[in-house]
């Protein structure tokens, strides 16, 4: 029986997950299974994968074949890595315990590459979070100012309509003053008159 490592679609339409399974070949993608020996999630940055290296290394070792994909993430995890080192080891290269510190220098090495790739993308995330707080900031400092201007032009407006209603009181009150002052000067005055005589009947 053909036995093949390969992935199994999950999750919804647009947002897949992925189990990592040992399949006969005939099966069908999604289908029955012999095996399910990880999972794999593309959907965050880094990609998530979760796998267990001794069963994918122990299927390697009885003859199941890879697919493309599967064969890249088991790549990834070092699982090809640690098949080709023991395939050395029984070639007589090297001993076990040297195969052994080849595979953790080389996990070492993959994991410094592993974290790089987060921070890097931690501090993008931080300088995007930053110029947008930046952004923000500006917008709304022109947004103030802005609303003080208008603010500004409103009072001036009020100022200048309150002006005119105080000044025309003060206007019709000294026209008042003059009228009357003028109907004084015509009118004569009672005490300059003299009284008049009665006639005599």
């Amino acid at each position: 029986m053909p036995v093949k490592i390969r992935l199994a679609r999950h999750g919804r339409k647009r947002y897949a997950y992925y189990h990592i399974v040992v399949a006969d070949s005939r099966a069908p993608r999604d289908g029955r299974y012999i095996e399910r020996i990880g999972s794999y999630n593309p959907n965050t940055n880094p990609a998530t994968i979760d796998l267990n290296n001794d069963k994918a290394l122990q299927w390697l070792a009885n003859g199941a074949q890879p697919t493309d994909t599967a064969r890249a993430i088991l790549s990834y995890k070092g699982v090809m890595m640690k098949k080709h080192l023991l395939e050395g080891v029984k070639k007589g290269a090297f001993d076990e315990a040297e195969a052994e510190v080849r595979f953790q220098k080389w996990l070492e090495e993959k994991e410094a590459k592993i974290q790089a790739k987060k921070d890097e993308l931690a501090g993008i995330k931080a300088m995007s979070a930053k110029e947008r707080l930046e952004q923000e900031a500006k917008v709304n400092a022109e947004r103030a100012e802005k609303i003080a201007k208008r603010d500004a032009a409103l009072a001036a407006e009020a100022k200048a309509a309150a002006a005119p209603a105080e000044e025309a009181p003060a206007e019709e009150a000294a026209e008042e003053a003059t009228a009357s002052e003028e109907v004084s000067e015509e009118a004569p005055s009672t005490e300059d008159q003299a009284p008049e005589e009665p006639k005599a009947e």
